[in-house]
């Protein structure tokens, strides 16, 4: 079954790090490859189930997320695949060099798990709230992105990076997603989904962000706007052919991401089109600033991460277009 919208959405009762990581033992159960690394949140992460399966394949390092990169480049280079656990402030900017160095220019297959991204790392606070992580990331070559939305996509999608050559960065929230794609939905890396179908504007929307725009797209049909809204879960290699023609369809876009605004998803868009096929074109986004404490919702307020704050970005995008 190609990927589907739920018929209603609505907060899924299962923790997605519940789900990754039950998931993950499914696969490491088929496959002695995979082994586990993280730098002292195993119990936060909820890597500890795979160290209780597999205690032999399971590495705490401590707080040393560097190290834990370097540990998973000799692990890589040995025909393992690892599978590096930490917030994903952390595995971007304090591990960038090891990144970059020992996994990514050594062209290992590696896959770094980033957790908590964006408003999501709440009373955390701005130390661990990364609005830079998938921008640091997409700037190193090689490097794919992906940015899991729901339980259903975390299920579907994670035996394709396995065996995914090369570096990957995987962005995931660990609390209680919302659902928005029915169970047995199909994905495919480096291919955005349509979940919804218009004329007006197209809404590009990532990980926390698509049950915004879905809203959004509500609120515009009742105000007489057709929007498009399209899923792009892999920033890099990001989708070029599906944004240039939802471009050319709608003649007006909107990227809304759970991130800055700044070598984002908002970015990578923009760069496609403007070699492309420019439109009028306007991003939701953090607007260069630092995090800070709060729960989500507060904090998708304070960073006009909401479907009110999508629904102007619209209104002032097609008056550019008209």
């Amino acid at each position: 079954m190609r990927a589907k919208l739920v018929d209603q959405r609505a907060r899924d009762n299962r923790l997605m790090k519940e789900v990754y990581m039950n998931r993950l033992l499914e696969l490491a159960a088929k496959d002695e490859r995979i082994v586990v690394l993280d730098a002292d949140l195993m119990h936060s992460n909820g890597t500890i189930e795979f160290q209780k399966a597999y205690p032999e394949r399971a590495i705490n390092v401590g707080v040393q997320e560097a190290n834990m990169i370097g540990i998973a480049g000799g692990l890589s280079a040995t025909g393992k695949v690892p599978f590096c656990h930490t917030f994903a402030c952390f595995a971007s900017r304090r591990a960038l060099d090891q990144v970059y160095i020992s996994i990514a220019y050594a062209q290992l297959n590696a896959k770094i798990v980033g957790t908590d991204p964006g408003v999501t790392a709440a009373y955390n606070g701005g130390t661990h709230m990364p609005f830079d992580d998938m921008g640091v990331m997409r700037s190193i070559p090689t490097m794919t992105i992906i940015e899991p939305v729901d339980n259903t996509m975390v299920e579907a999608i994670l035996p394709q990076i396995v065996d995914l050559p090369g570096p990957s960065y995987i962005r995931i929230d660990r609390k209680n997603p919302v659902h928005i794609y029915e169970e047995g939905s199909e994905f495919t890396i480096g291919k955005g989904v349509v979940l919804r179908e218009g004329d007006d504007v197209t809404i590009f929307a990532t990980g926390i962000m698509v049950a915004e725009a879905l809203d959004a797209a509500d609120i515009l049909k009742q105000q007489g706007i057709s929007a498009m809204v399209v899923n792009i879960f892999t920033l890099k290699p990001i989708d070029k052919e599906l944004v240039v023609s939802c471009a050319q369809r709608t003649g007006a876009v909107v990227t809304v991401e759970n991130h800055s605004i700044i070598n984002g998803l908002g970015s990578a868009v923009a760069e496609v089109l403007i070699e492309n096929y420019p439109v009028a074109m306007e991003r939701v986004g953090v607007r260069d600033l630092f995090g800070e404490v709060g729960d989500v919702n507060y904090l998708k307020r304070r960073f006009g991460l909401t479907a009110s704050a999508i629904v102007d970005r619209v209104e002032k995008v097609l008056k550019k277009k008209n």
